[in-house]
């Protein structure tokens, strides 16, 4: 009897630590279920912010008479800094939130990915975003001065919204930033591979408008910017609405999840 006893006791443990480690794989499963679908979402924020920028600020400073008009539209320039700094946000958040499992598969490529499009990248909104914002009293200024030193209200509007230096380091902080991010994505097959050699072959026309850009080829309102950045912006939304309704690979997590088995030397 009472070795019956034991034997069941013995049972119960053994169901027991059978039952715990699987519930730890699927409380971790959920965490990372929980962080494509907070990545996913962010890259939407940063892009619809984005395009809202542009919806407002394109109207007023892709004109001759941009002082004028961003001294009689001040709020609307001011909505349009504001998006640019959401996007700058919610793209910094990208790399942040993906470390915990990027380094899993390489802690070299996880952090400079961090540094890069987290820290760096950010850096140069947060200039975009001063630069307009300074635009505004210098306009209004432009417009109580009248025609009295015109000349040089514009050639302050002009080094203010001469975004070449800008725009190339954005676009080469960028390229190297995605370049970490899209290998590790490769390499590790968190997501298909197809999205991934995507996001690998849209760098290249997005980090050339910046130089186009910066050695005087084409205007940094040009609609050719555009079209040089939607491989990249079609790639990151494809990634986006893929991570919110598919996640990561659930075998590649399962992968870097298990610990390493050292040999004896």
């Amino acid at each position: 009897m009472e070795l019956k006893l034991e034997m069941e006791k013995v049972r119960k443990i053994e169901k027991l630590n059978e039952s715990v480690p699987c519930a730890s794989a699927g409380v971790k499963m959920d965490y990372y279920r929980k962080i494509a679908i907070i990545v996913g979402v962010l890259y939407i924020i940063g892009t619809v912010a984005g395009i809202l920028s542009v919806g407002f600020i394109g109207p007023i400073l892709n004109t001759p008479d941009y002082l004028v008009k961003t001294s009689a539209n001040a709020n609307q320039v001011i909505i349009g800094a504001l998006f640019v700094l959401i996007m700058g946000l919610a793209l910094a958040l990208v790399p942040v939130m993906m470390f915990p499992i990027s380094r899993k598969h390489n802690e070299a490529l996880a952090l400079g990915y961090v540094v890069f499009r987290g820290a760096l990248e950010t850096v140069t909104y947060l200039a975009t975003v001063i630069c307009w914002l300074f635009l505004v009293p210098l306009s209004q200024a432009y417009v109580q001065a009248g025609a009295l030193d015109s000349s040089n209200f514009q050639a302050l509007g002009t080094l203010l919204l001469d975004s070449n230096v800008i725009s190339f380091t954005r676009s080469f902080v960028f390229g190297i930033g995605a370049l970490m991010f899209y290998y590790v994505l490769y390499k590790s097959k968190l997501v298909p591979r197809w999205i991934s050699g995507w996001g690998l072959i849209a760098i290249i026309p997005n980090t050339a408008q910046g130089l186009l850009v910066m050695f005087g080829l084409i205007q940094s309102s040009s609609s050719t910017i555009d079209v040089l950045y939607l491989p990249m912006f079609a790639q990151e939304m494809v990634l986006a609405v893929w991570l919110i309704f598919k996640g990561f690979n659930s075998s590649a997590i399962a992968k870097s999840e298990k610990p390493e088995i050292k040999k004896d030397a």
